[in-house]
């Protein structure tokens, strides 16, 4: 399914887009600086209610992000993993969606797989997004109708016409579940923690796309959508649905990110899978 390119609302300037992506540049900049001069120094780490851990630097990076993002636009929603649930974002027509350090575990056990992943929705579609690795210093941007840059350097998707030879950041086990009607072709999978991360390798041609059945939340997943929609590539569910963003939950259920002919025969096996 090719998703509908969604473009700049009527209201929103060219100088308002410059500024809103100026001021998320700097933001994310700033808190992946901090979030590095945490990194394989041991920092306090607590257990969420649901079990996964949070340390001092993930909470420290989301201050420094809303102390930036919000304190530059008061008037825009607020959605992050780290920070209670603001339910007025819902009545906002920009928010912020903000993954402080997306890959924790990684970050935890001293592995680079992990960024700082901030994304601006308009009308529940990403039009601005920055992630960035710290410990890589790949610093990944896109402006939805204006590209995507790594570095300041335009990043277009691979787009590989077989699945056969194929580079995929994903979790290798995912291809040996019983729930596939055929088995799989010889590929490469290649496993990296942070799925922000993921979305971004595989805008900048890194590998040639990445596939997660498992559901997701909005702060892991828009700010990657919009570096592989704006590098040339087809962002939908596992069933072929589009994306939508700042819902009640921010939840999605599943991830294909690819070029359009490898999305499509990605889509073949994971529609055949769910029906």
């Amino acid at each position: 399914m090719q998703e509908t390119r969604k473009p700049i609302a009527a209201g929103q300037s060219e100088q308002q887009r410059v500024a809103d992506l100026r001021l998320l540049i700097e933001a994310v900049q700033e808190a992946g600086e901090l979030a590095l001069s945490f990194f394989r120094r041991s920092p306090h780490t607590e257990l969420k209610e649901d079990g996964s851990e949070v340390s001092e630097a993930d909470l420290a990076a989301d201050a420094c992000l809303k102390r930036s993002l919000i304190g530059g636009r008061p008037d825009y929603g607020w959605l992050s993993e780290e920070s209670e649930d603001d339910p007025s974002r819902l009545e906002k027509r920009f928010v912020w969606v903000v993954d402080p350090i997306d890959g924790t575990r990684a970050f935890l056990r001293d592995k680079p797989e992990w960024a700082v992943s901030v994304a601006l929705v308009d009308r529940n579609h990403p039009v601005l997004a920055a992630v960035f690795n710290g410990a890589t210093g790949e610093f990944f941007h896109a402006s939805l109708g204006h590209g995507a840059f790594l570095n300041d350097n335009p990043i277009r998707i691979t787009d590989p016409v077989e699945l056969a030879g194929s580079r995929l950041a994903a979790a290798p086990q995912i291809f040996e579940r019983d729930i596939w009607r055929e088995p799989w072709p010889k590929l490469e999978a290649i496993w990296v923690n942070s799925i922000a991360y993921r979305l971004a390798l595989t805008a900048s041609a890194q590998c040639d796309g990445t596939l997660s059945m498992s559901g997701k939340n909005d702060w892991d997943l828009a700010a990657g959508h919009l570096l592989v929609q704006e590098a040339g590539g087809v962002v939908t569910t596992a069933r072929g649905n589009p994306l939508v963003y700042n819902q009640l939950p921010p939840a999605q259920e599943s991830i294909i990110a690819a070029g359009s002919s490898l999305h499509g025969a990605l889509l073949r096996r994971t529609q055949a899978a769910l029906s």
